[in-house]
């Protein structure tokens, strides 16, 4: 039940900073700013060929943008954690864990795009779905370096 409960939390924060307009993560105050919705955009608009959702980013590599993608790599890292350590011991959990994140990660980032003061990319959702594939990976060494372990003790 906690586990359900870490992921449905680290989601909804997720959400809500993505909600959050004009978000600088260098400046605490703006973590708080007041929705702001952009009436005008429709998810057609969103997701049709040629617009903003495809397009490489249109501001500069600073320590915000930095600091951005470590959080993208980051939160949706432990997202991905949490969502594995959900599934089911069965064969393809990384696979299903990943897949799950990386649909996430493309509904949060349709989400930022109808918010005033954000914008949704899709280079976004790979980078968030790298953030997932890395912990995983992780995840899956780390467990392969146990069995080789306790195997080599074992004999």
């Amino acid at each position: 039940m906690l586990k359900k409960i870490a992921v449905l939390l680290l989601m909804l924060g997720i959400a809500h900073f993505s909600h959050t307009p004009h978000l600088e993560v260098t400046n605490p105050s703006s973590w708080s700013n007041a929705s702001a919705w952009n009436h005008n955009v429709t998810l057609w608009s969103i997701l049709k060929p040629g617009s903003e959702f495809y397009t490489s980013y249109s501001y500069r590599f600073n320590l915000e943008f930095i600091l951005r993608k470590i959080a993208h790599i980051s939160f949706f890292g432990i997202l991905a954690v949490l969502i594995y350590w959900n599934l089911q011991e069965k064969p393809g959990r990384y696979v299903k864990a990943g897949f799950l994140l990386a649909c996430f990660a493309f509904l949060d980032e349709v989400h930022q795009a109808f918010i005033i003061g954000r914008d949704g990319r899709i280079v976004d959702v790979l980078i968030d779905s790298f953030g997932g594939a890395l912990f995983l990976f992780i995840i899956y060494k780390t467990k392969l370096r146990r069995k080789r372990s306790s195997e080599s003790i074992a004999s």
